[in-house]
């Protein structure tokens, strides 16, 4: 071996000694002490909870330092903590004892409510209480047998074999179940933006339900009453859902029965309609004048006390045929199609229609002649709303009073009477 072999080797052994002894003294604490590094701080505990001397100590999960010391007390177990140098623990931090493994390796943590000071300083010491502990092993399993035993075991048979029956036969149902939930959560992960819009917007409608709390309070009330009024004629419901299945029958009879007439008969009434709708101005008058009418006629004529109204046509004069269809362009009755209103009127002169539509009020205050005035009657007044005559002054129809002082000639009242009066 060669003098620079030798040379390596040794020196080879001297660093290795040198970083052994180094990395001891480390995880011991001496170099740390031996250069005056580190802060150290005690914690009194009620009991060790596990602890035991080279437990970890931890800032929220972080290591900061190592318990270096453990003292028994009358008070329970004083602990001497070795922090990292530059360590900032606030002083009102509450401390815990964990378990760092399923084994039951515990190390001691700080939870502080925040990182603001004042900060502990070397010799400071904290103090934890019960509820710094965990639960004891022995208390736990003490706890539990207690448990166990105060379960009847008859209905405890009873709850497993419901249990059996109720997740019978349903492994492949759980596993979509959970399939699917663990691909909700997944596409939830994907769409974080919108499920986070989801969520806002659930709170949103959340709080609109809870502002409308009476609404839906009222209507769950009223909902209330409906279904308990239907509960109380459910006879009467019962017989309505008999008998309709029976009247729906005989309607449905009824109308085949009436398939050949009744189209023919709403035609006729259509075009009854478009023929009111056309004179309507005229039908709206003779409503105004004819109770007029009627009321001034006689009251007391001898020798039965009762007057007479007789009305014969007079076929001499042939109808008027100037302004409506020829019978050439009739339409068929059958023909039950929708057709444009034709506006038949009598156009020929006198002596047609003298009081026919062609002769109605027309509203002359506004200078339009042709515009045919659709007015009111008022009983009390005698007044027709907007009728006015040549000279602008508003139409009134007065009671005529009795007319019987007139003999023979009253009846010639009964037509010029209505037009004439003011």
């Amino acid at each position: 071996m060669s003098h620079g072999v030798k040379i390596r080797i040794a020196a080879f052994l001297v660093l290795s000694a040198v970083g052994i002894v180094y990395m001891a003294g480390s995880y011991l604490g001496l170099v740390d002490r031996v250069l005056g590094r580190g802060i150290t701080v005690h914690a009194t505990l009620p009991t060790s909870g596990g602890l035991f001397e080279g437990s970890e100590v931890t800032y929220r999960g972080v290591k900061i330092g190592k318990v270096s010391a453990m003292n028994a007390t009358a008070d329970g177990v004083d602990l001497t903590l070795a922090l990292q140098d530059g360590t900032r623990l606030p002083e009102d931090a509450p401390m815990y004892v964990h378990n760092l493994s399923a084994v039951g390796e515990q190390y001691l943590d700080f939870e502080p409510p925040d990182d603001e000071g004042p900060y502990a300083e070397a010799g400071y010491t904290f103090h934890g209480g019960q509820d710094s502990l965990p639960v004891d092993e022995g208390d736990l399993l003490v706890e539990l047998d207690r448990f166990v035993g105060s379960v009847d075991k008859r209905n405890l048979t009873t709850v497993v074999r419901e249990l059996g029956t109720m997740f019978d036969d349903t492994g492949r149902p759980l596993q979509r179940l959970l399939d699917s939930g663990s691909e909700f959560v997944r596409q939830a992960s994907l769409h974080t933006a919108d499920t986070i819009r989801l969520l806002d917007r659930g709170e949103r409608v959340l709080s609109t339900q809870q502002g409308q709390r009476e609404n839906i309070r009222s209507l769950a009330r009223n909902l209330h009453a409906l279904t308990g009024a239907l509960a109380a004629s459910d006879d009467d419901l019962d017989r309505v859902l008999t008998d309709t299945p029976g009247a729906a029958r005989e309607v449905d009879v009824l109308l085949q029965d009436l398939e050949p007439t009744l189209p023919v008969l709403l035609g006729n009434a259509v075009s009854v309609n478009q023929v009111v709708v056309s004179n309507l101005a005229g039908v709206e008058q003779l409503l105004v004048t004819y109770p007029r009418v009627i009321s001034s006629g006689f009251t007391g004529t001898p020798p039965d006390g009762y007057g007479h109204v007789n009305m014969q046509m007079d076929y001499r004069q042939p109808p008027c045929t100037d302004g409506y269809k020829p019978p050439s362009q009739w339409r068929s009755p059958r023909d039950l199609t929708d057709a444009p209103i034709y506006p038949a009127q009598c156009r020929s002169g006198p002596p047609y229609v003298m009081r026919g539509t062609p002769h109605s009020p027309q509203n002359t205050r506004h200078g339009d002649p042709g515009a045919v005035y659709r007015s009111s009657y008022d009983p009390e007044t005698g007044i027709v709303s907007g009728a006015v005559d040549d000279h602008g002054d508003p139409v009134r129809f007065l009671d005529q009073g009795n007319l019987s002082i007139l003999g023979g000639d009253a009846w010639k009242w009964l037509l010029v009477g209505p037009v004439t009066s003011r």
